[in-house]
Parts: structure tokens; sequence; C-alpha cells
């Protein structure tokens, strides 16, 4: 990475990689703010960085939805293709995994999507108003903001996190 950033713009993802790291290890509520911070100084993606099943987890903000993902059981997402993607895989009483359509309605795609002034990788569910953008922590980690009239609950995103599984 040192060799397509600027050193400025290479010590801000450092510090930004830094913060992230710590903020996810806290068990405090985050301030929506400081969590901009970080995403922009994050790299975009492109949707083949994404391919793969990842694990979830979020940032505690105090969004809405904080706290309900656990709840349903959500491990994280799958993407299959640009066009087959499954955005709430959960795990059943057995502990087994499956793609949550019921509380997904339906499942989503992959799209090179502009947000905050950058175009990256984004995910559109299929069946609700939805959309959550993704920005490179590193390998194989992602950080993500839900965004959309569904997931944007009082003027507040949704923040949180995949890492490859």
């Amino acid at each position: 990475m040192s060799d397509t950033l600027s050193s400025p713009a290479q010590s801000r993802f450092d510090e930004a990689r830094a913060r992230f790291a710590e903020l996810r290890a806290c068990d405090a509520t985050v301030d929506d703010a400081e969590l901009d911070v970080i995403w922009a100084a994050l790299p975009t993606l492109r949707p083949e960085e994404m391919l793969g099943r990842w694990r979830g987890g979020e940032f505690t903000t105090g969004h809405r939805i904080n706290g309900m993902l656990p709840k349903v059981g959500w491990y994280g997402k799958t993407f299959v293709s640009d066009s087959d993607v499954q955005p709430l895989v959960c795990r059943n009483a057995d502990g087994e995994l499956y793609s949550n359509t019921e509380l997904g309605k339906g499942e989503a795609s992959l799209w090179m999507i502009e947000f905050r002034g950058e175009v990256t990788a984004s995910m559109v569910y299929d069946g609700q108003p939805v959309i959550d953008h993704f920005k490179k922590v590193d390998a194989n980690t992602v950080m993500g903001i839900m965004n959309g009239k569904g997931g944007v609950v009082d003027g507040r995103h949704l923040y949180f996190y995949l890492d490859r599984d």
C-alpha cells in the first residue's frame, strides 16, 4: 500500500487503521464523527475484492439497529458474485449458516456507487432501500456504512465491519 499512497495519505491511513482497531476492541459507545474520520482515510475497493464469505460485527453508536443483528444470529455476508450476494447470513438453532432472505427481504448485488464523494464497492439490497458501502482496512477487513432510506435512522448511519472468513 505504501507505493500507492503519498506520505501524508499513508500516515492518515495508518492512523485510521490503528484507531479502527482500538474502537473495534472497545466496549463503550463510539461517536459517529470519529468513525467518519476513519472512513474518510480508508481506501475504496472494487467489488471483486469483496468476493467470499465474511464474518460481521458492528460498532455500538446508539443507532436504533445496534444489538438487533446478534439477536437474529447474524454471522456476516457472502459475496458469490456481483449479482449473487447473501447480505444477512445467520446461524439457525442448530448452528448452521443460512441466508436469511425473510429478514433481508431477498438478497443483494454488488455495485460501484459514489458515497461521500468517492466511488467504492457497495451492496444494494434487492427488496429494501438499503445500500452498504465498503472501504478497505486491510486485505482481510473492511469497514461498512449502511445507507439508504432503510438504513439511515434519525439522520444516522449504522457502522460495521467484516472480516474475511
